[in-house]
């Protein structure tokens, strides 16, 4: 069967840049509903841990009934279903020394619930996922290949899930080594990057456990890589980034998912607003660059 790719016509090209963030990837729900009303589509999506998951679902076919079908996996989901086995399982992981507390089982549920090929190759849209090395350390990105075993290991926080073994890589969370990969839309000739940033911010939030330790180590870590990323975007190029809605759940903690999908499709909106009305360097630049070009 051939493959068939949405006609083009129009300009600029266009990348989404979804983050890592946990249970606060149901934001990147309602800023992807709200570019997609403004019939801005990616022409590639990158994607990082949940973002990666968020960016699939899109990628395999940018229209407002996959951010529907969405929507609905966000609002079914429970802590039981996506950390599943409770405190005994997990006490049980950790006396017998295994590489993880809690099985991906919920993890695997939720891809499956999303409706996504097998391969990258399938997608409609170009697509990048950001996981980590294990064993070297390395920031991997792949766009080919198996997508669902990709995306696990995308999300493989770790010490929580098992990391995945792939190609010869013991790979985990991609948030690690870059939480947002504005980077990797650079790859190819782009425009314009739209970030959906919902990692959370450096703040002094209590330590409480030791997932807290972990998820402030990963937000040390965003803070320096962010500012790296954002210096390598050209002049050129637009740069559009999402404000999230304050959410204060433990990483836990999945309700509340609608009121957060539209508090974020709000925000998106009133941002797109004012990005448009105010006067843009990197537009005038682009524009002048082309009419001489």
């Amino acid at each position: 069967m051939s493959k068939v790719f949405p006609v083009r016509s129009r300009q600029p090209r266009t990348a989404f840049v979804l983050s890592g963030g946990g249970n606060q990837g149901v934001a990147q729900v309602g800023m992807l509903r709200a570019l997609l009303e403004r019939q801005i589509l990616p022409d590639v999506v990158i994607g990082t841990s949940v973002g990666a998951l968020n960016g699939a679902v899109v990628a395999a076919d940018p229209v407002l009934s996959r951010v529907d079908h969405l929507e609905q996996v966000w609002e079914e989901l429970t802590t039981d279903r996506v950390f599943p086995g409770g405190a005994l399982r997990r006490a049980w992981n950790l006396l017998r020394r295994d590489d993880h507390l809690i099985g991906n089982e919920g993890l695997r549920e939720m891809i499956d619930q999303s409706d996504l090929p097998d391969r990258f190759e399938q997608l409609v849209v170009p697509m990048r996922v950001v996981s980590t090395d294990l064993m070297s350390g390395q920031e991997l990105v792949f766009a080919a290949g198996p997508l669902r075993p990709t995306l696990l290991a995308s999300a493989a926080l770790p010490g929580i899930y098992p990391p995945m073994r792939l190609g010869g890589h013991v790979l985990v969370d991609g948030a690690i080594v870059n939480l947002v990969p504005i980077s990797h839309a650079l790859a190819g000739p782009i425009d314009r990057i739209f970030v959906l940033d919902v990692s959370d911010p450096l703040t002094d939030r209590p330590i409480r456990s030791p997932l807290d330790v972990v998820l402030r180590s990963v937000a040390i870590s965003r803070e320096q890589r962010f500012d790296l990323e954002l210096q390598w975007v050209p002049p050129e190029v637009e740069l559009v980034v999402l404000p999230a809605p304050d959410d204060d759940r433990d990483f836990f903690d999945f309700s509340g998912a609608r009121a957060l999908m539209d508090q974020a499709m709000v925000l998106a909106h009133r941002a797109l607003d004012d990005h448009e009305l105010r006067p843009d360097r990197q537009r005038i630049r682009r524009w002048w660059k082309r009419l001489f070009d």
